[in-house]
């Protein structure tokens, strides 16, 4: 397939780079942010704000050969996205190298990379040049993940993107399911309800156990 054979998205269809890494964390939370445009904070949510400030009140600036621009505006029709990029270092004054800043640590899931990954599909795009790899910033231990961007992480960012551009399109948020470790960690907890006695299939389990009983 070339290059223009690649269907590409109509800017009325895209969706934030940022709504990937909720999909990939949690397709409720994605829906209930995206769809039902309901949020809460809590103290991670906010100490992430804190770190993004830092980065988004930031001037663009030159140390040695890397010129850094901050809160850049990103778009891809092939991927059928829209987003910011915290950071934008330019090594070399030629190739772009997205950093983007997390609170915490490095974590299990792939949900930070395939959100710098979209960012480096957005720059390739942009800049006609290849992108070969950046880095997650986290503030817990104050250290950068480079983050090859691979074959595999890409097709994993296009899933990822168009499962999620489907989603939103449908306008269906996803039924709740429980998962202590993440669910304990989501600002949206109170909202979702993943524990909630009248969740999917309650009135199921319940004819089930009367017969049972």
């Amino acid at each position: 397939m070339g290059a223009e054979d690649i269907e590409l998205v109509a800017e009325d269809d895209l969706v934030p780079i940022s709504a990937l890494q909720h999909m990939l964390y949690c397709a409720r939370q994605c829906a209930l942010i995206h769809v039902e445009r309901r949020w809460a904070d809590n103290r991670f949510t906010a100490e992430g704000s804190i770190l993004h400030r830092r980065t988004d009140t930031g001037s663009g600036e030159r140390r040695r050969s890397v010129r850094i621009e901050r809160s850049v505006l990103l778009r891809s029709l092939r991927l059928g996205v829209f987003g910011v990029a915290d950071v934008i270092e330019m090594h070399g004054g030629r190739r772009p190298y997205p950093v983007e800043y997390k609170r915490g640590r490095p974590k299990k899931h792939r949900a930070d990379e395939v959100q710098l990954c979209a960012q480096a599909i957005c720059l390739e795009e942009m800049l006609d040049t290849p992108v070969p790899a950046g880095a997650l910033f986290y503030g817990r231990n104050r250290r950068r993940k480079v983050v090859a961007f691979d074959a595999g992480l890409r097709a994993l960012t296009e899933v990822v993107a168009a499962d999620t551009r489907c989603m939103l399109a449908a306008g269906r948020t996803p039924p709740p399911e429980f998962e202590a470790r993440k669910c304990s960690a989501c600002s949206l907890k109170e909202i979702c309800q993943p524990q909630s006695p009248g969740g999917p299939g309650i009135v199921d389990r319940w004819l089930k156990r009367a017969v049972e009983s």
